[in-house]
């Protein structure tokens, strides 16, 4: 394989001949949006979730936006969400007028820790945002708890679960209301688009006209929405893909077990934690490095890698509370109060890793990195430049 490079994203997408008759259909009638693909895409992920109603929108971020104004929050109450996450977790939220807690992961699990949403709760607080974290499925039932008692709206930021399981089921059901990601990232694949799933008829019909600007088909707008509706082009494509979801899941498990196994015994190299009885979607392989028993930091761990022709990204960094748009929020000591997001966001890095992933892929990741290792100490003196 040579030094033929190996990016860190390759979306698996349905064939085209898959593809060409439907798309023949909308071309032909002009119905390229608002029209029945939309509607059967939501119908077959309610089906394939198990919840009451699922809802396609044009992405996971307006459907977080839609998602949280239809819990009619008081403008200016909290929200108690991790800062160690993607920064559209974040932007629902500032959207519809509130003020950001954040609170601090587990280290092993990189999931926001109900220890630590519980110890932020105050009386301000309206609604607590749990995070699947690269489809490793959030503490949902402890979550759950910590919410019920306080009688807060919980939401779940669910971007990287279609093909996580909870306890042996598909997310979608925990909270009021869980939001994926169809994204090319995603095992599931629209191009660009999301879904909101919940089981509360109230929310669904928010953002159903929400999506269509809160206009009820009258124009006698109802409230302030947005223009989220997902066209009929996407919506063919995640049809197709929901088809190889199942697939997709198995092979990315698969390629995070060999990772492992051959990662096992190198030095300073740690794994992402899932629950017992949980699958993650291993939307995201993403290790953890201990520059100290490793012999390199995370960063030139990155930069040997990519010498080799191997693609790496750092997740998260900055983490939100240093993000110029939520560093009013960051709080008075962030070092003392998120001790685990910083350590990784500076510790954290993400691996190649595709549905369709081949076995030698995962191999030349592998041996790469354990050579690097064994030659840390040179590679350390060289000073690769970014």
């Amino acid at each position: 394989m040579g030094r033929t490079p190996l990016p860190f994203v390759r979306p698996q997408l349905p064939p085209l001949e898959d593809l060409e008759g439907p798309y023949r259909e909308i071309l032909s009638n002009g119905m390229v949006t608002t029209g029945l693909y939309a509607e059967r895409l939501g119908e077959a992920l309610r089906a394939h979730l198990g919840v009451r109603h699922a809802v396609a929108v044009s992405s996971c971020t307006t459907g977080l936006m839609l998602a949280v104004q239809a819990l009619n929050l008081p403008r200016g109450s909290v929200a108690v969400l991790p800062s160690f996450t993607f920064m559209a977790t974040a932007l629902g939220a500032v959207w519809n007028g509130l003020r950001l807690h954040f609170v601090d992961v587990n280290r092993e699990t990189m999931n926001i820790d109900p220890a630590r949403v519980e110890e932020a709760l105050t009386a301000d607080t309206s609604v607590i945002i749990g995070v699947h974290q690269f489809g490793a499925p959030a503490p949902v039932e402890d979550l759950r708890r910590v919410a019920d008692a306080k009688g807060i709206s919980l939401l779940f930021d669910a971007a990287h679960g279609f093909g996580s399981l909870c306890q042996g089921q598909p997310l979608g059901g925990h909270g009021r209301a869980e939001v994926f990601s169809l994204s090319p990232t995603k095992l599931l694949i629209a191009a660009e688009g999301g879904v909101v799933a919940t089981g509360e008829e109230d929310i669904a019909t928010h953002v159903r006209l929400g999506r269509n600007y809160g206009n009820p088909g009258n124009y006698d707008c109802r409230f302030p929405g947005l223009n989220a509706r997902m066209s009929e082009l996407h919506a063919i494509l995640a049809l197709k893909s929901l088809e190889r979801l199942e697939e997709a899941a198995a092979n990315r498990n698969r390629a995070a077990h060999l990772y492992r196994e051959l990662l096992r015994n190198v030095p300073g190299v740690s794994f992402q934690k899932v629950l017992e009885n949980d699958r993650s979607s291993f939307k995201d392989f993403s290790i953890v490095v201990d520059e100290h028993a490793f012999g390199l930091t995370r960063d030139q761990l990155a930069r040997a890698l990519a010498a080799e022709g191997i693609h790496t990204r750092v997740y998260y960094a900055p983490v939100l509370h240093k993000m110029e748009a939520f560093r009013p929020y960051a709080g008075e000591n962030p070092a003392a109060e998120l001790p685990n997001t910083l350590y990784l966001e500076s510790h954290a890095l993400s691996l190649p890793m595709y549905s369709d992933m081949k076995e030698e892929e995962i191999e030349r990741v592998a041996a790469s990195l354990v050579r690097i290792q064994r030659h840390a100490l040179p590679i350390a003196s060289l000073n690769l430049s970014a």
